[in-house]
């Protein structure tokens, strides 16, 4: 069977500015209570009506728990109404409104001390948690540049938000479909310069299928974009790990040292890639299940998935 689901990138984005816009003066007015009882109706009705979206959730929440046993039941409508308040974080993180006093940084010591030598490098996110407290860490290190590596148009109305709230000078959002020479080569010169470049590791390029590879990722087979290593073979800089996690209304910041540089001839490139990939897929994994609810990807992720959704869909 074709695959005929929509690619991420190409999903329709759900409200609008002006209802983001409402949510967030119910929060200044009530607070995150009333926040959370202006956003129930709309995650309802955001749970009710996109089938794939719900779906893709049942699926990631069951491959889970078939993972990590002991985190027994996990309803897919609380994973939404997750999704909803950790929105209003990422909008409250762009406004400057999550400090310092609200986060806590787990790292290994080797991310500070490469600032400290003025090195740059390569941060692989994910979809697990909030990265746009990255703002936050960029506060905390006054000499960090960021520049985050992004599709804009999949998010058009949130960034048009987020940018008319205002965030750090310190912090750049490039947009980025192909990885191009003249791309590459703008990359290097910022990373030369200390800057650190934030990518997500986690979905697939939106050209589609091109440059991914299969890799198991919580007992499935899943494919993985290999932009953020393939990039950082090139540079051949730093690359570290960072995830964002929220915990009893506070935010943990885990940075590591993923590798100090991936290097390869063209005869093992693709090996080491997918080496490489498969060691982000278990990390991520072993986040996701410190904060099961914290990973939003909406969407079929794993290679099986696709044609069972539309088969699920089709007799729904």
């Amino acid at each position: 069977m074709a695959d005929s689901s929509p690619h991420w990138s190409r999903i329709a984005e759900s409200g609008t500015v002006l209802g983001m816009r409402i949510l967030l003066l119910i929060y200044r007015v009530f607070g995150r209570w009333g926040f959370r009882i202006g956003l129930f109706p709309v995650i309802s009705y955001y749970f009710l009506s996109r089938k794939q979206a719900r779906q893709a959730s049942k699926q990631y929440l069951q491959r889970l728990s078939d993972t990590y046993p002991d985190l027994g039941q996990l309803s897919s409508f609380r994973h939404f109404l997750m999704f909803g308040d950790i929105l209003l974080d990422k909008l409250l993180a762009w406004s400057g409104h999550i400090n310092l006093d609200d986060i806590s940084f787990v790292s290994d010591g080797l991310f500070e001390q490469a600032l400290e030598q003025q090195q740059g490098g390569i941060i692989v996110v994910s979809h697990l948690g909030n990265t746009e407290v990255s703002n936050a860490l960029a506060h905390q290190q006054p000499g960090l540049r960021l520049t985050l590596l992004v599709y804009t148009q999949h998010a058009e109305k949130f960034n048009a938000l987020m940018k008319k709230m205002g965030a750090s000078d310190q912090i750049e959002m490039y947009q980025v479909t192909e990885m191009s020479p003249a791309f590459a080569m703008l990359m290097s010169e910022r990373v030369e310069a200390g800057e650190y470049l934030v990518i997500a590791g986690d979905r697939t390029p939106v050209t589609g299928q091109q440059r991914v590879s299969e890799v198991d990722f919580l007992g499935e087979k899943a494919a993985l974009p290999q932009g953020a290593f393939i990039l950082a073979s090139l540079l051949k800089c730093p690359v570290f790990l960072m995830f964002c996690l929220k915990h009893e209304q506070r935010y943990q910041i885990h940075i590591e040292q993923f590798a100090t540089r991936i290097e390869a001839s063209r005869k093992q490139r693709t090996a080491i890639i997918q080496q490489a990939q498969q060691r982000y897929a278990d990390r991520l994994a072993a986040h996701a299940y410190l904060a099961p609810l914290q990973w939003f990807n909406f969407y079929p992720f794993w290679t099986s998935s696709t044609a069972s959704t539309e088969n699920n869909e089709e007799s729904q």
